[in-house]
């Protein structure tokens, strides 16, 4: 017990020790303070001696120290030469200033598409415009074609909508948000991600495993965290237009403009338009759904580097309007009659949204920072005869401080935040109201020796009123054995409200009946879903014939402490019940990335997945989910010649494994399904000229071999039958699809 109270104590307390005969400091860039990135290969000495230091990768230096020197002098290449009077042991943290009188030196660097930091202790990688553009990638569900560690595929064969998993398990279980703040959840789970066009995206943060408990205690696979394009740096304009085969049409308009010296704003206009009808597998229903968005974004972004202060502040408006069902399907004659079987789903979002910073000018390892979010989404829609309306209020507010614990390599976040939900559901004729408000406090400890380890702690309180007090702990470890080589390991726990008509919304475009348990639960009669994730992961740089590469392999496992169970298992039924038994997810994935040639890169990934619960007929492994999936994409561009003109390609393919398909033996012979899907591959690919560092055009294909799955309706024939369903979607349902597109900017 002693020595588990000592390493406790050692572990988020560290004792620092000086030595008397060293020196340790951290030089900063000035220009780039909110950051707290050190700056590597900077050298210092002490005036008049030969005794140097070079700082790390961190902006770290250890030099030697004798009593007799006092001046401590810090150069670096392309920045002013700094003299310090040193008057204590005590660590040093020094900006540097840029030169303003040298000549221009331009240094170009190749940034790749997707970049995994071998110094972060969390499980992160960042996707970056580059990979984005690689892929039609019209909004946030569609960026993740080319990567492997998310999942992408149709929720069902009528309104067209991608869903995204990662380790096995659904979006309802990532926590997903906009530069930190959570943005899809609650009423907009299924179709949120498509109302981030992707153009506005800078960048995509993907972190496996449990999460940042800054971030809330909803996260129970990982987070995914999307980063707005920002006034300041984006283009003062940029044009995207995009047409494909599907008769989908879309527009991409951002104006940036510099109101003051420390003021700049953005308006971002996206909108997209599919009128034509295609009925490609001859079921009498359209393939994909006709639909009309528009959306509006105005953002404001303030900048005081000298102060310290940096503040966004973000206003969107969102029309989006989409109709489904039998091609001679007219709402105007049909809309709740048996006449023809349609669907219509209109939604309107509303949402605003500001971040304040502040750097202490004299402490720049210090911060503080505010965050408020407020959205009011409606959806009103109806499928066939099933009514189902939401609208959903919520207010998310945190505020955080950031610092250290003697010197930079001890920091610390704390804060509290404050969430209200309030939902008002009609489905059919029966209202499902509840308002959610929960309050909360949190403290992360990270700890980084400079060389080998670091870890990161947290632990959140939060009081909830219909889930109760309970504790959230997360906890990352990185440990470095060997040159270029890092393991890590995390765990944490999640728990969560399950919104369980707003996530299944496909269930209504079906004659199930809905089934649910009540076990007096505050949610729907359910209880809260609690999970906790186990994760270790390990990645290993290397060059072979002169040309770098890594290999990462990762192995993350959930399990339920309770779930919502979702039962398909009864072909005329959808139960909702709390879990009685196991639930568990395990997920293994082995990734590489190399370097074929100059500007020729291969990615390759196997996944394969293990994924059981106990329903009320048994253990099962989960419905339309691959067991195993192999992916591989290939990149190449030419040298940029002048003015950047180029050639770009991009050649991505999916290996994706049989899948369980839910029981079907209940229904007549003809609107049975077998217990598996067969195998099927997909090719995608993707051709670009780049004119000019302002003008480049596109072509792509998806689904090249054109494959379609059978029957994806059953009963297509009876849609106001007992055995009418379009939730079994396992493979594309429209077929090869040709886009082409074009992107202009003035920089």
């Amino acid at each position: 017990m002693k020595k588990y109270f000592l390493n406790s104590v050692l572990l988020f307390i560290p004792c620092i020790i000086f030595s008397q005969t060293s020196l340790k400091g951290m030089i900063m860039d000035k220009d780039n303070p909110k950051n707290n990135l050190g700056v590597a290969d900077v050298t210092v000495h002490w005036l008049n001696t030969n005794v140097s230091a070079i700082t790390n990768a961190k902006g770290w230096f250890t030099i030697a120290y004798k009593k007799e020197y006092k001046k401590l002098v810090v150069s670096y290449l392309g920045y002013k030469t700094d003299t310090l009077t040193i008057t204590s042991l005590q660590p040093i943290h020094h900006f540097i200033t840029p030169q303003n009188n040298l000549d221009e030196v331009i240094i170009t660097s190749e940034r790749k598409p997707i970049q995994r930091s071998f110094l972060s202790t969390v499980n992160v990688f960042t996707v970056n415009q580059e990979e984005l553009l690689k892929a039609a990638c019209c909004n946030l569900a569609e960026s993740f074609e080319t990567n492997p560690s998310i999942d992408v595929s149709f929720s069902d064969a009528l309104t067209g909508t991608k869903q995204i998993e990662m380790l096995g398990l659904t979006s309802p279980y990532l926590l997903i948000t906009q530069e930190n703040i959570p943005s899809v959840r609650g009423a907009s789970q299924v179709f949120g991600l498509t109302f981030t066009p992707g153009t506005w995206v800078e960048s995509i943060q993907i972190t496996k495993g449990a999460g940042s408990v800054v971030n809330g205690f909803e996260s129970i696979s990982g987070q995914i965290n999307a980063e707005l394009v920002k006034p300041l740096t984006d283009n003062k304009l940029f044009v995207n237009v995009y047409g494909s085969q599907m008769g989908r049409f879309e527009a991409n308009t951002h104006f940036n403009t510099k109101v003051s010296e420390k003021w700049q704003t953005g308006l971002y206009v996206h909108g997209n338009y599919r009128g034509q009808k295609f009925d490609r597998n001859k079921d009498g229903f359209l393939d994909m759904p006709l639909s009309n968005q528009i959306n509006v974004m105005n953002r404001w972004q303030f900048t005081d580097a000298e102060k310290g202060w940096v503040s966004f502040i973000n206003v969107r408006f969102l029309n989006d309007e989409k109709q489904t069902g039998e091609t001679n399907f007219n709402p105007n004659i049909d809309k709740g009659l048996t006449n023809n079987w349609g669907s219509e789903i209109d939604t309107k979002r509303f949402d605003t949204s500001a971040k304040l910073g502040y750097v202490f000018p004299e402490l720049p390892y210090q911060s503080i920072g505010f965050q408020m979010a407020y959205s009011n989404h409606q959806q009103d829609s109806y499928f066939g005869l099933n009514k189902y309306d939401i609208q959903h209020e919520s207010l998310y507010s945190n505020v955080i401080f950031n610092s250290i614990i003697g010197d930079t390599r001890s920091k610390f976040k704390t804060g509290i935040s404050f969430t209200y939900d309030k939902y008002n559901e009609l489905v059919n004729t029966t209202n499902f109201n509840r308002n959610e408000n929960s309050f909360g406090g949190f403290f992360e400890y990270a700890f980084d020796n400079l060389d080998d380890f670091s870890a990161t702690a947290g632990l959140r309180i939060d009081t909830h009123n219909l889930l109760g007090t309970f504790i959230t702990p997360r906890l990352h470890l990185r440990y470095v054995p060997w040159e270029k080589g890092v393991f890590r390991a995390s765990f944490g726990r999640g728990k969560r409200s399950a919104n369980i008509f707003a996530e299944n919304q496909q269930l209504f475009a079906s004659a199930r009946q809905i089934d649910i348990d009540d076990v007096g639960g505050n949610i729907y009669g359910l209880n809260p879903e609690i999970a906790w994730n186990y994760g270790v992961s390990y990645l290993q740089k290397f060059n072979v014939f002169d040309k770098k590469g890594d290999i990462t392999f990762d192995f993350y496992q959930t399990n339920f402490q309770n779930q919502v169970v979702v039962d398909w298992e009864n072909p005329n039924e959808i139960s909702f019940y709390d879990l009685e038994g196991k639930s568990v997810a395990n997920s293994f994935q082995v990734e590489v990335n190399y370097t074929l040639a100059k500007n020729l890169n291969v990615r390759a990934a196997y996944k394969y997945f293990d994924i059981a619960t106990d329903y009320k007929s048994g253990n099962l492994q989960k419905t339309i989910q691959p067991q195993d999936r192999f992916f591989a994409n290939l990149s190449y561009e030419t040298d940029a010649k002048t003015k950047g003109a180029q050639w770009k390609f991009d050649l991505t393919f999916n290996n994706i494994g049989a899948q369980r398909l839910p029981n079907t033996s209940a229904n007549p012979v003809q609107y049975q399904l077998p217990e598996f899907s067969k195998p099927f591959q997909l090719f995608n690919a993707q051709i670009t000229k780049v004119f000019s560092n302002t003008f480049e055009i596109y072509l792509g294909g998806e689904n090249l071999t054109n494959l379609q799955q059978n029957r994806p309706i059953l009963a297509s024939d009876a849609p106001f039958g007992p055995n009418f369903d379009s939730t079994i979607v396992y493979a594309p349902i429209f077929g090869r699809s040709i886009y082409t597109g074009l992107r202009f900017k003035i920089l």
